[in-house]
């Protein structure tokens, strides 16, 4: 799984491990991935990876066989963010949120699927985002990778499910991890809001009354990967606490 080395990502390899999964951590930061994986315990391991680079992935994947011997499940869930007005966004904005989330999901994701199908068997779950459903102010850059990953989920999903391989996403809403910490910040900034009151118009908008946990979308993870979701595919979960219920 790649962007394992901390918050959904990490909850999401916990979840896994904690059903008798193998995980393997692909990572940017090798260090922190490698204590999450030693954190996990015996039969669990950590690679580097940079999803926007094809050779790198290819290489993380190769090294996942060569210490696991088959992969059946691929969490595509690296991504970054940043935020700024949409019409004062930069080309390296734009670049950045779309080589990671969008370049990052496709190549993860195809590199997979090509031995999936070798294999007859296999499951891919990406992490999408609630502005994958609905535009996001200040956020129009990271909207438009994630629609991607939904767009590129259902594509997918369609092409492999004769071939059994089932391809979902989840859509997290406003996540306690370190990313929201500094977006906290950033558009307390921009709207001329302090931190806390931006995280409390966060919870405002959420019918469920808290902000989500990474364990939140990491148990719908774990049930997408599961013999329970069989006859699901193409699906983007939203898992927002009500924020948007379509």
């Amino acid at each position: 799984m790649t962007g394992g080395a901390g918050g959904i990502g990490l909850a999401i390899a916990q979840g896994l491990a904690a059903q008798g999964v193998r995980v393997v951590i692909a990572d940017l930061d090798l260090p922190a991935a490698s204590a999450a994986a030693s954190a996990l315990g015996d039969g669990h391991h950590a690679v580097a990876i940079d999803v926007r680079q094809r050779a790198s992935v290819q290489a993380a994947f190769d090294q996942a066989l060569v210490l696991t011997g088959t992969v059946d499940i691929c969490i595509a869930n690296a991504g970054v963010s940043t935020m700024r007005a949409a019409c004062d966004l930069t080309d390296d904005d734009w670049d950045f949120n779309m080589d990671v989330n969008a370049r990052g999901v496709f190549l993860t994701n195809q590199i997979a699927a090509r031995y999936f199908m070798a294999t007859a068997k296999g499951c891919i779950v990406n992490t999408a985002s609630l502005a994958a459903k609905v535009g996001a102010p200040l956020l129009a850059h990271y909207s438009a990778s994630k629609f991607a990953v939904v767009g590129w989920t259902q594509g997918l999903a369609r092409e492999l499910a004769p071939r059994g391989i089932r391809v979902n996403a989840v859509c997290p809403g406003f996540v306690r991890t370190a990313m929201q910490e500094r977006e906290l910040v950033w558009e307390a900034e921009l709207r001329g809001m302090t931190p806390a009151a931006v995280q409390a118009d966060y919870i405002s908008q959420t019918p469920l009354g808290r902000i989500e946990t990474p364990q939140d979308v990491a148990g719908v993870v774990v049930f997408l990967c599961s013999d329970a979701a069989r006859f699901m595919t193409g699906q983007a979960i939203n898992v927002t606490g009500g924020v948007y219920m379509t």
